[in-house]
């Protein structure tokens, strides 16, 4: 959940110099986008991403002053850093803008009371208007991931510090004026809540420009059948709409969701939380499937039917104010049926409700009052099994996880996979199957640690890791069609050689990563034995499988991308053979072209910048430095086959 921004009050700015409008107007144009990225980054993420762009674009324009003149900011507000023609920190007037636009953001922040009426900033803005379309901007990396994550913990104050920073390259003195001038109650607190400017260099990228902006449709089916009963029968549909509201006539409060447009017998029950089913509590002992339909319902809150009402109405439709998310090619509709209750119950400082519908697993968040800044993410789980739903992921909270675990699930021990020596960390599991906060893997975007869960079952134990998904992906080692659970010591070493490659797979709708030694190779001139391995991520919809081939060297501590592939069988039960080289370079300074492919390859050969062959399956030829070559092999049935791409 995202601090509340009640750190900054508007009072006064004394300042010395005057700003004339036409200056004013021709900062806004000529630093427009810098000043839109600026409001979007200071603005609470609690706002969900369109209204974010669309607030920052009405709070730049806004920032014109009204008056032909407007007090200015050259004499106490310090420009950015520069100082070459054209650069922003030659210009008063933009000085100006800059904290008009400032202040406004943080006064969006500010919460809402009864005791006062709203201001400006912190109402939806009534221009500019999108209508039919929601606008994002474009998704960036997991480090851009992480950074926004870290930015919706800290307050308005905290976050305007660390734009003024990293954007506009101000000095610790220079941004303490700034956020005083700005209004901010206590500036020295702000700007220690900023941290260090190690990421300062992110603030810059696409996935905080909302002036590059990617489009999505609204509801498309809702707008088509709005527009056609308008036409047919304004005034019938405007009765119908009033009877609705009549307390008894509607469904009652539908908190963030959207209007309903249809009245369906069949939609209406899968709506309604009376109907919402529940497996009883030992049935997973008996069940002939195990997965998460056998799952009970748990949490604290699950015989709250408004809260129940509200989840299945935000779920059939999401309003615009609705963070809506969803693993690839998972169908964000409505359920089809009255879904299956997994969990709903207070989890940190959200309320959080899971439900089942078959096909997908859906979870609703909202804060502990209120529902403004609800969410709402889907994840396809579809032929699931007990050995992949052993786990959910309830909360995400300053980098910290909390999973609910499948009721046969014993107990969780926590593994860092980069210190497979080390032994596993008992975690707390509660009664209900929640765990204690868990940090996530990769905190801050530095491969420094890679937790994965080890949960305890009857059947063995099953090591899973966070994806960024609602389903966390299971771990397995071992050749296609006979790939085993994570627990072997050369298989715990194996991986925490691989582990920093796994954010290649994220937020891909990963079920398991299996990784498999398929061959060894002894080095030229006596340098120790190479391993290589097989890294295939499967996905929950069947397809869009990546795979990558990887060597690693004596002594390496990660191992190195030798080639890979999406949508290849490679490395699968049905195709098991792959193939890749790298050129290597020995302790004697002399370059090769290393290759291995599985037992099925009977010779390989290399042409290009290099030519030779060998006889099995692996190569090892003297070449050049940067020398490009291709590699080919043959298999035991005489056809020939390339490299894994």
């Amino acid at each position: 959940m995202t601090a509340p921004d009640t750190a900054t009050r508007p009072r006064p700015h004394p300042l010395d110099a005057g700003v004339d409008v036409e200056r004013a107007e021709a900062a806004i144009v000529e630093h427009y986008p810098r000043l839109v990225r600026l409001a979007y980054l200071v603005l609470p993420p609690s706002l969900g991403r369109n209204r974010r762009v669309l607030t920052a674009h009405a709070l730049a324009q806004r920032a014109l002053p009204r008056g032909r003149e407007a007090s200015g900011a050259q004499g106490l507000v310090p420009f950015q850093r520069g100082g070459q023609d054209g650069d922003p920190g030659a210009d008063a007037g933009y000085a100006y803008v800059r904290l008009r636009v400032l202040r406004a953001a943080l006064e969006a922040g500010l919460p809402l009371t009864f005791r006062a009426l709203p201001r400006r900033a912190q109402l939806p803005p009534a221009l500019p208007q999108v209508w039919g379309l929601r606008l994002f901007p474009r998704s960036g990396g997991a480090e851009e991931l992480a950074l926004d994550q870290w930015l919706a913990t800290l307050d308005g104050p905290a976050r305007a510090a660390c734009v003024l920073r990293a954007l506009e390259r101000l000095d610790g003195p220079e941004v303490l004026l700034v956020l005083t001038e700005a209004g901010v109650v206590d500036p020295q607190a702000a700007l220690a809540g900023a941290g260090g400017p190690e990421n300062d260099a992110l603030f810059a990228s696409p996935e905080f420009d909302p002036c590059v902006l990617q489009a999505r449709p609204t509801d498309l089916l809702r707008r088509r059948r709005w527009v056609r009963g308008s036409l047919a029968a304004g005034a019938a549909l405007l009765v119908g709409g009033a009877l609705l509201a009549l307390p008894g006539g509607g469904w009652g409060s539908d908190g963030a969701a959207a209007p309903a447009y249809a009245r369906n017998a069949a939609a209406e029950q899968a709506l309604d939380p009376a109907r919402v089913t529940r497996a009883p509590a030992g049935q997973w002992r008996t069940a002939d499937r195990v997965d998460f339909s056998a799952w009970p319902a748990r949490g604290d809150r699950q015989g709250d039917k408004e809260l129940l009402r509200r989840a299945l109405a935000v779920w059939a439709r999401p309003g615009a104010s609705v963070v809506v998310s969803a693993t690839p090619d998972t169908p964000a509709g409505p359920p089809m049926g009255p879904p299956q209750l997994l969990f709903a119950g207070t989890v940190d400082q959200a309320v959080v409700v899971l439900m089942h519908d078959g096909l997908r697993v859906v979870r609703y968040a909202e804060p502990l009052s209120g529902t403004s800044g609800a969410a709402l993410d889907f994840a396809r789980t579809d032929g699931a099994a007990a050995e992949t739903a052993t786990a959910l992921v309830l909360s995400r909270v300053d980098g910290n996880v909390r999973y609910l675990t499948a009721p046969w699930v014993t107990g969780v021990t926590v593994r860092d996979l980069l210190k497979p020596a080390d032994a596993p960390t008992p975690l707390r599991l509660g009664t209900d199957g929640i765990t204690a906060p868990v940090a996530g893997p990769a905190p801050a975007g530095a491969c420094t640690a890679w937790n994965a869960l080890a949960l305890e079952t009857a059947a063995g134990p099953r090591l899973v890791t966070d994806l960024g998904e609602l389903t966390p992906a299971r771990l397995t080692s071992g050749a296609p069609g006979a790939a085993r659970d994570v627990t072997q010591a050369a298989e715990l070493s194996e991986w925490s050689r691989i582990a920093c490659l796994l954010p290649a797979v994220r937020s891909h709708g990963v079920r398991t990563v299996n990784s498999w030694a398929y061959a060894r190779q002894p080095l030229p001139e006596g340098n120790g034995t190479a391993a290589w391995l097989c890294t295939r991520a499967e996905t929950w919809r069947g397809t869009a499988d990546r795979v990558q081939a990887q060597f690693l060297a004596p002594g390496a501590q990660v191992a190195a991308q030798a080639a890979k592939a999406e949508g290849s069988p490679a490395c699968g039960s049905r195709e098991p053979q792959v193939l890749a080289g790298v050129l290597w370079k020995s302790q004697g300074g002399h370059w090769y072209v290393l290759a291995a492919g599985t037992a099925q390859f009977t010779s390989l050969s290399v042409t290009g910048g290099a030519t030779g062959s060998a006889t099995g399956n692996r190569l090892a030829v003297k070449a050049a430095e940067g020398a490009q070559v291709e590699l080919s092999g043959k298999l035991t049935d005489g056809t020939k086959a390339g490299v894994l791409r």
